[in-house]
């Protein structure tokens, strides 16, 4: 009996000792600074500019609007406060319902483009990060590296461990343009009530 447990053992620390013996290999960490390759690429840069644009065009929409709006509120503003607290007539009431009416377009106009801005800055960093995530794994394997690190993350490393000229430069030979409009969202369905 005691034959068997010995051997019953030894079997199981032989069969142990090769799980035991596999280390982890030791930690080579590469950095790599993100916001740089974001702000430096050859196409991003490209990107950047036309949805600077593009944010500049809705800032002159935007005050253009307000500016047509403001001499027509200001002179309701002032017809409502000569009432002093009295019902407006019916042409007063009527014309604060259109410009209330003139309000929401604009508002409506604005919300569209804004809208239209984001989808287009999501659209272009999904373009940009589909071409750079595959650059980051051979960026690692070219300085022996298993941990790669966004710089923001590093309190201090060595300029030895850093990748960003390497990732830079290979994104920049894959991503030569990026699209800076969004395609048309496809139109949402309406369910019929009742069926």
């Amino acid at each position: 009996m005691i034959t068997r447990l010995t051997t019953a053992l030894l079997a199981a620390t032989v069969v142990a000792t090769p799980a035991l013996a596999q280390r982890v290999p030791a930690a080579q960490v590469a950095v790599v600074d993100l916001a740089r390759v974001g702000r430096e690429c050859t196409a991003c840069k490209s990107a950047g500019t036309a949805l600077q644009s593009q944010v500049a065009t809705f800032n002159s929409r935007r005050t253009q609007l307000n500016t047509q709006l403001q001499p027509e509120r200001q002179a309701l503003q002032a017809a409502v406060t000569a009432l002093n607290g009295k019902q407006p007539d019916a042409a007063l009431t009527q014309r604060i319902q259109a410009f209330q009416q003139k309000e929401a377009s604009a508002a409506q106009e604005l919300e569209r483009s804004q809208n239209q801005i984001q989808r287009n800055q999501a659209y272009i960093s999904q373009q940009i990060n589909t071409k750079l995530a595959p650059l980051l794994q051979p960026a690692m394997d070219k300085r022996g590296a298993n941990i790669l690190l966004d710089s923001d993350a590093a309190l201090r490393f060595a300029t030895t461990v850093d990748v960003t000229n390497d990732v830079l430069a290979a994104l920049n030979a894959v991503l030569t343009s990026v699209a800076t409009t969004a395609p048309a969202q496809p139109a949402q369905q309406q369910n019929p009530q009742g069926r």
